[in-house]
């Protein structure tokens, strides 16, 4: 593990970010890892994490994802209490996002990372330039009911946050808006999704990630769990408030707060795939 006494300024660092992360969480049903991931990567840069630079975005997705279940957990808990998850629309999609999760997470390692970054960059602006239009696009007036639809959409969705470290909410939220989805029920139901995506991609990065050398103590894979769970209580504890934030803003005004998310986001992915 790195020098104990970086440890004393992590702590306070890894709180503020779930605090944050948490937050984000249940305000647009996103896992956090948005935030957290790139946190975990500067930690690493920085010199305050003694992990090797070649795992380091590794180490950092990887963390993120098992800090998602907590934060999904308490986040879904507040929304279902709120009447806006979709259970139906959850079980359609669970089967197929799992499956994409797992392989998303095993692939991770032999995927380039500025590739992702870019294409997860150029997507999110599209998307932000739809959400923020008066009369936003869409392709359907409701998802699709057939299983090879479903798996197209779910399957990438899965794939592709469990390669980022990502809940399933940063993708999922505007591929239901896309789909004629109310946006509430589009936010509680993707803080629901991002237990699909975290459980397997952990599995992937757990077994992807043994015997690799420059990884912190107390890792398993490539997570390393003493960071997971400073930042999971702050998460935990924060959630319920980004939810009742949530249900106190009409669509228009989520659409808009979600917009203005992903476009920080997605500048953020495509400004370290150009560096």
């Amino acid at each position: 593990m790195s020098d104990p006494t970086n440890w004393v300024l992590i702590v306070p660092i890894l709180l503020i970010v779930g605090a944050v992360a948490g937050t984000l969480a249940g305000l647009l049903g996103v896992g956090g890892g948005i935030v957290i991931v790139p946190v975990l990567y500067w930690l690493t840069q920085a010199g305050m994490l003694d992990v090797a630079a070649d795992v380091a975005i590794h180490f950092a997705v990887a963390t993120s994802l098992l800090t998602i279940i907590p934060t999904s957990i308490s986040s879904a808990r507040a929304h279902h209490r709120k009447g806006s998850i979709d259970l139906a629309l959850f079980r359609s999609w669970a089967p197929m996002m799992v499956v994409g999760a797992l392989l998303g997470g095993l692939l991770a390692a032999n995927v380039n990372a500025s590739f992702l970054s870019a294409v997860f960059g150029i997507i999110a602006l599209i998307v932000v330039a739809n959400m923020l239009n008066p009369k936003p696009f869409t392709l359907a007036p409701e998802p699709p009911r057939s299983l090879p639809a479903r798996s197209a959409i779910a399957g990438p969705i899965g794939a592709f946050s469990a390669m980022m470290g990502i809940g399933g909410g940063t993708l999922s939220v505007p591929t239901l808006t896309l789909l004629s989805f109310p946006v509430h029920r589009a936010v509680g139901t993707a803080a629901l999704f991002g237990l699909m995506i975290a459980v397997p991609g952990i599995v992937g990065y757990a077994l992807a990630g043994q015997d690799i050398p420059g990884l912190l103590a107390y890792s398993l894979g490539y997570i390393n769990i003493p960071a997971a769970v400073v930042i999971s209580v702050a998460t935990f504890v924060f959630a319920p408030l980004g939810v009742k934030i949530a249900h106190r803003l009409d669509a228009r005004r989520l659409r808009i707060a979600f917009a203005v998310f992903l476009a920080i986001s997605g500048v953020k992915m495509l400004s370290e795939a150009l560096a």
